[in-house]
């Protein structure tokens, strides 16, 4: 006769076992494509590094979060009107160069902005957490009505928070008019934020001393990249695209890129070995050589270890320069911004962002 299970002792082993998982932050982030929505775009693209930086420091029980994004558009005549002018342009994911060139290719069109249903799809189709503790956050942001389409906000929002997601609102316009249209009511009813931007406004941007050479080293961390599969060579190109994307937007965005590839937030381990094997997700030494980068099929099988260790330790030393001159960036920026703390400042996508999931980030255990 076979011993029964322990349920008690299970349940315990199961406890234990999603307590010491690595914790993670999920952000759905739905953006209104319509036609009025151009500023908007600007800002997403702009400032993903930026928030990308705030989320790489949160911890939950001393231990560094994963960070997933995943981005819809709706509202966009462009997207076919059986989907409800909705799309799911990137699932959730670890690879935010995927994030940065979907939000590059974004292009806005006037349509229908069904709120209720764009939140209740992504609520439904994305592969939430089902640890508690982890934070899951959508955001949606756009300027209609919150209660257009098909589906009632109320019931999508209250189905999302039933789920343990924080659905939070970001109406572009006046705050008040955000409030007549129902977007602070549907965040309420999910545990969320309501907040208000100008999404057309001039950003004061700083610029600091440290931004060129910071920006520099991100480009130079590419060279510490040894792709492997099938996804490398269009990794590959994308990672230098991204860098470019930045670069051309401002100093100061190519320089919170570089910050966000020097930070754990920034994982490539599908199509890069010296993360994957930091991550135990591969062993150099059993992979075939079709599997294989040129670069890596001209070492020595023998030698390959080493050379993937090689490279991540010049990684590691790169990453070291880049922080600790983002270290004097903070500084600089931080006390510019206090400079200016007198003029009229415009609250953007990315503080919008990071101000609300500060707030939240409490309640399941994290800091920031």
């Amino acid at each position: 006769m076979k011993t029964p299970w322990n349920v008690a002792a299970l349940a315990a082993l199961m406890a234990i076992s999603a307590s010491a998982a690595e914790p993670k932050i999920q952000v759905a982030l739905l953006l209104d494509t319509s036609s009025s929505m151009d500023g908007l775009i600007n800002q997403a693209k702009t400032q993903l590094w930026s928030v990308v930086n705030r989320f790489a420091t949160a911890k939950r029980d001393g231990k560094r979060a994963t960070l997933e994004i995943a981005l819809y558009q709706y509202g966009n005549d462009g997207l076919s009107a059986e989907s409800g002018y909705i799309q799911q342009v990137v699932p959730l994911t670890t690879d935010l160069d995927r994030v940065s060139e979907a939000l590059f290719k974004l292009r806005t069109n006037g349509g229908e902005e069904y709120c209720g249903k764009v939140i209740s799809r992504a609520a439904q189709d994305l592969a939430w957490s089902t640890a508690a503790k982890d934070l899951k956050l959508i955001y949606i942001a756009g300027n209609e009505p919150f209660t257009q389409g098909p589906v009632d906000y109320r019931v999508a929002v209250k189905s999302a928070a039933e789920r343990g997601i924080s659905v939070n609102t970001i109406f572009c316009g006046n705050e008040s008019e955000g409030v007549a249209t129902h977007w602070k009511d549907g965040a309420v009813l999910a545990d969320g934020s309501y907040l208000s931007i100008n999404q057309n406004a001039a950003i004061a941007e700083v610029i600091a001393p440290q931004d060129q050479q910071i920006a520099q080293l991100g480009q130079a961390l590419n060279k510490t990249y040894v792709g492997y599969g099938a996804m490398a060579p269009a990794a590959v190109a994308r990672q230098s695209a991204q860098d470019t994307n930045a670069a051309v937007a401002s100093p100061s965005v190519a320089a919170t890129r570089a910050v966000s590839k020097a930070s754990v937030a920034y994982d490539n381990s599908g199509w890069d070995l010296v993360d994957a094997a930091k991550k135990g997700k591969v062993k150099v030494a059993d992979m075939k050589d079709s599997e294989l980068s040129d670069e890596l099929k001209a070492v020595k099988p023998a030698e390959r270890q080493a050379f993937i260790d090689a490279k991540a330790d010049e990684r590691a030393e790169i990453q070291r320069k880049i922080n600790a001159l983002n270290a004097e960036r903070t500084k600089f920026v931080a006390a510019e911004q206090k400079r200016r703390a007198t003029q009229n400042q415009t609250e953007s996508l990315d503080s919008a962002m990071v101000r609300s999931a500060e707030a939240q980030a409490a309640k399941s255990s994290f800091s920031f």
